[in-house]
């Protein structure tokens, strides 16, 4: 993520009042000045000692000025803290030098890992200066650059407090708090259901004798105040985020119940009796799950309460009362899970096509994404990624039925303790339907107690998604009917493991006998021959190996992005190297291994000797085969901005077995001495001749800086270059959509059970919603799309545009949000769609606060702002 710093006014040029003087001598700092600017009231004890003092400031300020206009930031900020010290009224006068000093001296001490002297800075400036909301946002950014975030959140929360016009730190804000408050916290209050269950399970333990109630991760604290409400006469709560921590104290205090309930901002496994417990706990609640059940930690959460905060468990077969045993909700989970064929998640998780905008994808590269459960281990990430699979695009076909993969009982130490260790279950499933292997999909049904379960499965209306385990490596094949998909389970480092999956065809399966009706297990010995050859998921040999993240091989597959770019690549070129006796542009491709040579083709030679060679850069974010492309079309020189290894080694690879010279190809980072920015001039002397940005995020908004960066391209561009693309023109139109309020904002107390937690969970709401799918997203359509804004990135040089259009609504109901995507124009004539089917981008929506009801027929004015690469907008009636 990348903040935008609150500019400090003082234009370049400045002196050190913010007036137009460069230098301390301006009438500015005469003593005469600095004498009127004393105290009122403040009295010296002689005419020498108010003139001495005078003196004193006079030099420091002048002092200040000339280490800083010598670059020595850090004494300057000295001389300014003594300065300040000595003359506090001159505050105000100084403050945007004074801001300006302290910014570069950070940056200077951040490049020196000098963390603590950065703290040690800012909390001086902020002791000057308490109710500078640049200053607060500005630390904020340094907070959240070393990974505090709850911290940072804190910082931008108060410079929009002091300054609630203060765009970047509201912007700055916004971002860090899709970091600390993620968005299924609103999901999840918002499901009623799920509330009822959980108050249902704690009132009825509650009433049976479980009187002393830890919540472990308590988030906004609901469970805790279901518990108190039920009786509970001692209640303790944990949770580790500071800002969910701080966010439940004032929830619990709103609901009258801060005396009643204590509040811990820590792990439950630093929890100690009698530290922070009065004695051990006879119930446990809890909710510290994900769509994979275990990768919250509740299993080694559950191992320590058990051992250390909770009472013995209720021995098994025990009929008398429950007094002096502990138990656990859930009680336990039942996980399920189904193999399928799904376009999406193939698109996202394998390389699916074998040319890739005329470069051939060989064989001796294995691709892969980072959702791999073979990467599993201490470091890697998890092994699943999710998806509320109702709702994903194109949809999905089972190829088997549900299976049981997995019981775990949460109130059995013993069983929890086991779990990590148990050998891996082993699953033989038969295979229903034709189809293409994509993923094994996994979800659980929680049971809170004998009566109360929840269920996460892709049929129920939940706010839960469920897990999915990608297919990746050579087992993307098209099993069938009478096939047998072998499948082992475990729990592998706290996280639930669909691993060593193999298909056992009709043919091969002959000599195996399993009993695939009661789910058990086929005999090791009956399965080791005929495993022993087939394609499974192990490691692919001696190819080259290349991670990608998901989206970068969603954009590999998008064959209509890389066309488009090749199509337009093309006409520049074309228009860049005109040619002699008719030879037409793209016979050069196809001669290159005839002659590589770029001064015996039948391009003309420029009259200038610089402009020989052309140069492409591009800056494309992540894996990007752009420069390949280029490199087919013509014998051009193309830069990459890759850096990692194996990526470059990959792109490498490519250019050999595509015949691209390895003279042409070269990694942009291995030249700059300074790689702060990456658009600098290719040689000294030398201009880019085509320069290819990376405009949108592949969660639906514009990249940070880009207009900043298209203004520094088309500076480093010869005459008659080319930037790519050329224009974005962001489109939108007026919908209303329950699921997208859902999504980002908790709706009054009805779901929440009558208890006070919206107004403060939705402090952390945020106007734009990501990562929309419009083609599943449930809404009702209530105008024609319309376009909003246009960025002209080849005459653009002001990083705030705005527009003010009226549109007509068509249909009636409660307008809640404008989603946008956007047509990206890389000449006049080749655009990109974000919102095609085929599209790797994902779409984003303005969500309104407050929804408007329209009838049909009616006029609504937006005003849309384009500003610091942000997007806002306001809907009023005409």
């Amino acid at each position: 993520q990348r903040f935008r710093r609150c500019s400090p006014g003082a234009g370049a040029g400045a002196g050190v009042f913010g007036c137009s003087c460069c230098c301390c001598c301006c009438p500015c700092v005469r003593p005469s000045v600095l004498m009127s600017a004393q105290r009122p009231g403040r009295r010296g004890r002689s005419g020498s000692g108010s003139r001495g003092r005078v003196r004193l400031v006079y030099r420091s300020l002048q002092s200040a000025q000339d280490y800083l206009e010598s670059g020595d930031h850090g004494t300057a900020f000295a001389h300014y803290l003594l300065l300040l010290n000595l003359a506090p009224e001159l505050k105000e006068i100084i403050r945007e030098s004074f801001q300006n000093t302290l910014f570069k001296w950070a940056e200077e001490l951040n490049s020196l890992s000098r963390i603590q002297d950065i703290f040690d800075c800012y909390e001086q400036a902020l002791e000057l200066y308490p109710n500078n909301e640049v200053i607060w946002n500005s630390m904020g950014e340094h907070l959240f650059s070393m990974g505090f975030r709850d911290e940072a959140a804190g910082y931008f929360h108060k410079a929009i407090k002091l300054n609630p016009d203060c765009a970047d730190a509201r912007e700055n804000f916004y971002r860090v708090a899709n970091w600390l408050v993620e968005r299924w916290h609103f999901l999840m209050l918002n499901d009623k259901k799920r509330n009822i269950a959980y108050q249902r399970a704690i009132q009825k333990a509650v009433q049976s004798g479980c009187m002393s109630v830890l919540d472990i991760g308590t988030g906004t604290g609901i469970l805790s105040m279901f518990s108190k409400k039920a009786g509970a006469c001692q209640v303790y709560a944990c949770e580790l985020s500071k800002t969910m921590y701080e966010l439940a104290c004032e929830v619990v205090a709103s609901n009258e119940m801060a005396s009643e309930i204590k509040i811990l901002h820590m792990k439950s496994l630093d929890v100690e009796i009698p530290k922070d417990l009065s004695s051990r706990v006879s119930l446990v609640v809890t909710e510290t799950v994900d769509a994979g059940l275990f990768g919250e930690g509740i299993v080694e959460s559950l191992i320590h309460a058990w051992k250390y905060l909770l009472l013995p468990p209720k021995p098994a077969g025990h009929e008398g009362p429950t007094e002096g045993f502990g138990r656990v909700i859930p009680l336990h989970a039942v996980v399920f899970g189904m193999a399928v064929e799904c376009k999406d998640i193939r698109r996202h998780h394998r390389v699916c096509i074998t040319d890739v905008g005329g470069i051939h994808v060989n064989e001796a590269i294995t691709w892969y994404s980072p959702v791999n459960s073979k990467l599993c281990n201490g470091d890697a990430a998890e092994p699943y990624t999710t998806e509320r699979m109702r709702q994903v695009p194109g949809g999905y076909t089972p190829l088997t039925d549900h299976f049981h993969a997995m019981t775990i009982d949460f109130n059995s130490p013993q069983d929890l303790e086991e779990l990590t260790d148990r050998k891996p279950c082993r699953l033989c499933l038969p295979v229903i339907k034709e189809g293409m292997l994509d993923a094994i999909v996994a979800w659980f049904v929680l049971q809170l107690d004998d009566e109360t379960s929840l269920s996460t499965g892709p049929d129920e209306e939940t706010c839960w998604e469920q897990a999915v385990y990608p297919i990746q490596g050579v087992l993307g094949q098209t099993v069938k009917c009478g096939d047998t998909l072998v499948v082992d389970v475990s729990c592998k480092n706290s996280y639930l493991v669909f691993h060593s999956i193999a298909v056992l065809t009709q043919e091969n399966r002959k000599e195996i006998k399993t009993n695939t009706a009661s789910d058990h297990l086929a005999c090791e010995a009956e399965l080791c021959n005929a495993l022993a050859n087939l394609q499974t998921t192990s490691d692919p040999g001696m190819t080259l190996q290349c991670m990608l993240e998901s989206s970068e091989i969603a954009r590999l597959n998008n064959t209509h992005y890389n066309d488009h770019f090749k199509a337009a690549l093309s006409s520049v070129l074309s228009s860049l190297m005109p040619m002699d006796n008719g030879t037409h542009f793209s016979q050069i491709g196809d001669d290159r291994n005839r002659d590589m040579n770029c001064e015996n083709t039948n391009f003309h030679n420029s009259s200038d000797p610089t402009l020989d060679t052309l140069y492409l850069l591009d800056v494309s974010e992540g894996f990007s085969m752009l420069p390949l492309i280029a490199a087919k079309l013509a014998p051009i020189k193309v830069f990459s901005s890759l850096e990692k290894t194996q990526q470059q080694a990959t792109l490498s690879t490519l250019a050999e077995s595509n015949n691209i010279s390895k003279d042409q190809l070269e990694f942009w980072h291995n030249y700059l001495d300074d790689d702060s920015t990456l658009l600098q001039r290719p040689q000294s002397g030398k201009l880019w001749s085509v320069i290819i940005l990376d405009s949108i995020e592949t969660c639906g908004l514009i990249r940070q800086g880009l207009v900043e960066k298209a203004a520094l391209a088309r500076c480093l561009l010869r005459p008659e270059g080319r930037l790519l693309p050329q224009c974005i023109t962001i489109y939108g139109m007026l919908i209303d959509s329950e699921a997208l309020q859902q999504e980002s904002a908790v709706q009054g107390k009805e779901p929440t059970l009558g208890f006070n937690i919206a107004p403060f969970i939705n402090q952390f709401k945020v106007p734009i919603h990501v990562f929309l799918h419009l083609s599943t997203l449930l809404y009702v359509q209530l105008s024609e799309p319309v376009e909003l804004l246009k960025l002209d990135l080849l005459g653009l040089v002001s990083d705030e545009v705005c527009s003010e259009i009226k549109v007509q609504v068509h249909s009636s109901g409660s307008l809640t949000a404008i989603p946008f995507w956007y047509e990206i124009y890389l000449d006049t004539d080749i655009s990109l769609n974000t919102r095609c089917e085929s599209s790797h981008w994902k779409q984003a929506a303005f969500v309104l606060d407050n929804p408007i009801q329209v009838n049909s027929g009616d006029e609504l004015l937006l005003n849309i702002c384009y500003h610091k690469s942000n997007i806002s907008m306001t809907v009023n009636r005409v």
